[in-house]
């Protein structure tokens, strides 16, 4: 590889490009040469916006490129586990749109294939809403500021009541987006950077609008990916978790939040005001906590990539290894609330 880094895109979803086309392409040397979409239309639609010179029919046109050194995936996640392995296997980097894959296995089968071809970069986009925010909780806790952690709070829901009429959205389709469900998995990733993960999940879960209409026919499906979600989690940090997600919590307030309570001190992110608040024994009531210039973390999901594909640092946000843990506890938590049991993580089918 010369010093400039050649680029494909597969799926130009939202993200996409609102973030990784725009910025990789204001990295120095980096230049992306093809996209493929859906339709052609839509690829050709992107590639106008963005100067790409070529539009391919097919993915695999995009792989079988000679020139090309890595991809970006932005599909959903029913094709991340196909794309990936055939990517690395075509000797290709990947940086790969979240969440991971659809279940379990296939976050393996991604991680097993990046393990025989070590000298490529693989990488999954890193859930963002808490970078700001991270290393500060981080070093809070490794102060000894909340004691040992002992129970935990995390609130992702709506203040919006049940949408009875909308067609089904990508995202409660099953066959596109597997197990994934309503920000678990966004929240549960910042959870393992602060605590580390859990060993057992116990789950509930709702579906109250049992079909939608498929914008694609018009004709009516059946939903299966939950509406509101309560999971209880035993960290291995010692921890007991609440975690609830709900797109039917009309009205309600403190819509994005997490606390960590300790033996010695609180902590509590507020994601809707963008603020971190902290207390002690010593404390009658939180006060905020200041994110220091050189601690607040953002996006550089991009930059970290191609640094990585140039030898420059190593994959921290989010490596395959973390994706499969967050996968992992993904699938725990449907099996869960199908079977009425705990589920034990690591997962035990999963080796």
């Amino acid at each position: 590889m010369g010093n400039k880094i050649r680029i494909g895109v597969i799926g130009a979803g939202a993200n996409t490009r609102a973030m990784h086309i725009p910025k990789l392409q204001a990295i120095k040397d980096v230049e992306i040469l093809s996209v493929c979409n859906r339709s052609r239309a839509s690829g050709e639609t992107v590639a106008k916006e963005f100067g790409i010179k070529e539009v391919c029919d097919s993915w695999e046109q995009v792989l079988d490129d000679d020139y090309i050194d890595a991809v970006v995936i932005g599909t959903w996640p029913y094709m991340h586990c196909v794309l990936t392995c055939a990517a690395l296997e075509a000797g290709k980097h990947v940086l790969c749109e979240a969440r991971m894959a659809m279940n379990a296995e296939e976050a393996h089968e991604m991680w097993e294939t990046s393990k025989v071809t070590p000298g490529l970069v693989a990488q999954i986009v890193p859930s963002p809403f808490t970078l700001k925010f991270d290393r500060t909780i981080q070093d809070l806790i490794s102060e000894g500021f909340i004691g040992d952690p002992l129970a935990i709070e995390v609130r992702g829901v709506s203040s919006t009541f049940v949408d009875k009429a909308s067609p089904l959205h990508w995202r409660q389709n099953f066959d596109l987006s597997g197990y994934n469900t309503l920000a678990m998995g966004i929240w549960y990733e910042a959870l393992m950077r602060w605590v580390g993960e859990a060993r057992q999940v116990m789950a509930m879960s709702k579906t109250f609008v049992k079909q939608r209409n498929d914008p694609a026919t018009g004709r009516p499906v059946a939903v299966r990916v939950p509406e509101h979600l309560d999971i209880i989690a035993d960290m291995v940090c010692g921890a007991q978790a609440h975690m609830q997600f709900s797109v039917v919590t009309g009205l309600a307030t403190n819509t994005s939040e997490a606390w960590l309570f300790g033996s010695e001190g609180t902590l509590r992110l507020d994601i809707d005001a963008g603020k971190l608040y902290g207390g002690t024994r010593r404390n009658k009531k939180l006060r905020e906590i200041p994110i220091p210039p050189e601690k607040a973390g953002g996006w550089r999901v991009e930059e970290e990539f191609i640094n990585a594909i140039r030898g420059e640092e190593a994959i921290q946000l989010t490596t395959l290894a973390d994706g499969v843990k967050y996968m992992e506890f993904t699938e725990a938590v449907a099996r869960s609330a199908a079977s009425g049991s705990a589920i034990g993580l690591p997962l035990k089918s999963m080796g």
